[in-house]
């Protein structure tokens, strides 16, 4: 993380703060106050106090929310130190904190929307270049639940994966041998990767490569772009013999009726590749030139 933050400090200050250094006393004290001005959840707290943390080890950081909880608005943060730092880091800690509340916030809307159904909301690998183990952070304090965090922590048979081995069947086992083949290195001390028990999930775009998914031992199936008919009716194919996904174009007005045909999970590309950002300011309360 913080090498994250660094980096977006340098793309933000350059060579200096012109504004600030014009304008701004070089020994001036502030206290600022971080606002929420519009309803959401707060999530990145820890990362826009490392930023202001980076700016300048000697600012004051004092947290007032926790993240987590649906608000309506108002104080989030208050950071006191010199008034320079403080300028400097005003805008990278509030893309932070302002993405990453806007992540929550759109994944608490999905979560709320299938609530008492079953169905858990997750996440997928559509986040933002060099962000997404914070945008999945995000996700998790939004109340969703993460997928995998990239290709090398679980097995995830997509279409052309299937096509390149010459089916949903054919691809499922060598999957599963993929899997059964790593557990076998581990329980032999070897390194078969990040860790044990590879969760296998196929993709199906139709109920008949749901059946061949099922035949060859699929235990999770991502069902792909389905009408809540055809999800209804993998459901009853199914009979637990496999966890279910459903995926594909979820919105906010769809995804209750899609939960409620029966299926494990409902992933939702838009937590992360379409949250809009939450409203936040920072607000100087008190100048001491």
């Amino acid at each position: 993380m913080r090498e994250l933050i660094e980096r977006a400090l340098r793309e933000d200050i350059g060579d200096g703060d012109v504004t600030t250094g014009a304008l701004a006393a070089g020994d001036a004290r502030a206290r600022a106050t971080i606002v929420q001005k519009a309803p959401g959840v707060i999530a990145g707290l820890e990362v826009a106090e490392a930023t202001f943390d980076a700016v300048d080890p000697g600012l004051e950081w004092r947290a007032l929310v926790e993240e987590g909880q649906w608000r309506d608005g108002g104080p989030v943060a208050t950071i006191e130190g010199p008034t320079a730092s403080i300028l400097k880091g005003e805008r990278v800690a509030l893309n932070f904190l302002g993405r990453l509340s806007g992540v929550a916030t759109l994944t608490a809307r999905f979560v709320h929307e299938i609530d008492g159904t079953g169905a858990q909301i997750l996440d997928t690998r559509k986040t933002t270049p060099g962000l997404r183990e914070l945008e999945k952070r995000a996700v998790v304090v939004g109340g969703g639940h993460n997928h995998r965090a990239g290709l090398y922590d679980a097995i995830l048979v997509k279409e052309n994966h299937a096509a390149a081995a010459g089916g949903v069947g054919e691809a499922t086992r060598r999957a599963l041998a993929a899997a059964d083949a790593r557990r076998g290195a581990r329980a032999l001390g070897g390194a078969p990767g990040p860790r044990d028990g590879l969760v296998v999930e196929v993709e199906c775009a139709s109920l008949a490569e749901l059946d061949e998914a099922l035949a060859a031992g699929a235990p999770m199936v991502l069902l792909d772009n389905m009408a809540p008919d055809e999800l209804r009716e993998a459901v009853e194919r199914t009979a637990g013999r496999a966890e279910l996904e459903a995926s594909g174009g979820v919105t906010l007005e769809t995804v209750r009726a899609i939960a409620e045909t029966g299926v494990d999970y409902v992933s939702v590309g838009a937590l992360t590749h379409s949250a809009p950002a939450l409203d936040l300011s920072l607000r100087v309360d008190s100048l001491d030139p």
